[in-house]
């Protein structure tokens, strides 16, 4: 499960994306440099021709090659989101993950649309397939918003079968197939005109996804030229109530998570805690805004592992300026400590927050003023994550 939005206007796109993944897999952030291309790139499954990356900050699951979401130096953004269709993707043999595709997207593409073109291409090459959680039969089909500062791709998929549209100035996407006619490119195997619709599978309930969309699409409509990353991260701590906790408000403004899923479904929230052993045992594991500006003004990032509601967003400056402990399991682990804690005890949320909220309102305002001399922009990363570990320290994870 996982939801992603993305605001285009005022010159600049905003992206966000929740990665909601088994709630015991470690998810680590890391900065890769350019490389050149050098005979073949093992992905996650597959052996493929490595034609060479640019350079990328990226969130995966540490099992996988993969990323959930990520950002590159050509300041494209791209997530992808778990859907159901009447494809079954338990027979394809492995192949590319949904993961795998975001990140070859963001190593090979210097825009939105050439990073459509890259994973559609990709996808016809190699086809999808392979378990998606580890040690667990669980493959998948993605669909993704793929972003740069002045555009944005709807893509979604079924197998190698494939639709896209372009985002007019918002857009978001969950779990389920949400293209319909209003598709502009698509595979060969879809006919003009076709309802791409037809291909969701009906046996699976949009409950759980309609709910989320509902969330981050209030939020998109505020205007997209209006939208600020501190909105993005309310809206990410989404707990089915209202967004809270954005920097610059009170930081200690905060809902509890969700007591559960109810016999309709409802309970699945933007901040993902589902905890229903049988049915599905999920939380965000990882989280991050990004501001893809036009002209010379600096690609930002703000990332958070773990829920967000237990976590902090931590400044950074892609693709390389990124503290190394958010590509240590140990940190992840530190987070998901937090997660537990107000899993358990719902009422200590807003001890956690006292001390996380504020923090982050002062990170974010540093980072605002590094943001215009890249000379400081180590140093400020730097002393960001000294000030979240003392952080982590203070509140025992």
């Amino acid at each position: 499960m996982c939801d992603t939005l993305v605001a285009i206007g005022d010159g600049r796109t905003l992206f966000a994306k929740n990665s909601d993944r088994p709630r015991d897999e470690v998810q680590v952030v890391e900065a890769h440099a350019a490389r050149p291309g050098n005979g073949s790139l093992r992905t996650t499954y597959l052996d493929i021709d490595d034609v060479g990356a640019c350079a990328v900050m990226g969130s995966r699951p540490a099992w996988m090659w993969g990323f959930e979401h990520g950002v590159n130096e050509h300041r494209v953004a791209i997530g992808n989101e778990r859907i159901f269709t009447v494809d079954d993707p338990g027979p394809a043999p492995p192949a590319l993950t949904g993961m795998d595709l975001v990140r070859l997207g963001l190593e090979r593409a210097r825009t939105a649309e050439h990073a459509l073109d890259v994973m559609t291409e990709l996808l016809r090459r190699h086809g999808q397939g392979g378990r998606c959680a580890e040690g667990k039969d669980d493959p998948y089909w993605s669909s993704f918003l793929i972003a740069d500062p002045t555009s944005a791709w709807v893509l979604e998929t079924s197998g190698r079968t494939w639709a896209a549209r372009p985002v007019d100035d918002g857009a978001a996407i969950s779990n389920r197939v949400t293209l319909r006619t209003d598709w502009t490119r698509a595979s060969d195997d879809v006919k003009p005109g076709s309802d791409f619709d037809t291909w969701r599978d009906d046996r699976v309930p949009t409950v759980p996804s309609d709910d989320r969309l509902a969330a981050t699409r209030a939020c998109l409509a505020t205007g997209a030229a209006a939208l600020t990353p501190a909105d993005l991260a309310a809206t990410l701590r989404h707990h089915g109530e209202r967004p809270w906790g954005a920097p610059g408000r009170d930081p200690t403004d905060c809902s509890p998570p969700p007591k559960g899923v109810d016999a309709d479904l409802h309970g699945f929230t933007v901040c993902f805690h589902v905890n229903e052993p049988g049915f599905i045992v999920e939380t965000t594991t990882s989280s991050m805004i990004a501001a893809l500006p036009t002209g010379a003004a600096p690609l930002r990032a703000w990332v958070a592992l773990g829920t967000p509601c237990a976590g902090i967003y931590v400044p950074v400056f892609p693709p390389d300026v990124v503290p190394p402990a958010l590509a240590h399991p140990a940190t992840w682990s530190r987070f998901a400590a937090l997660r537990d804690r107000v899993e358990e005890t719902p009422a200590a949320l807003a001890g956690v927050r006292a001390v996380l909220g504020p923090l982050e309102t002062e990170l974010w305002q540093r980072a605002d003023a590094a943001a215009a001399d890249p000379a400081t922009q180590l140093t400020c990363v730097t002393e960001a994550w000294r000030a979240v570990d003392a952080a982590l320290v203070r509140l025992g994870a």
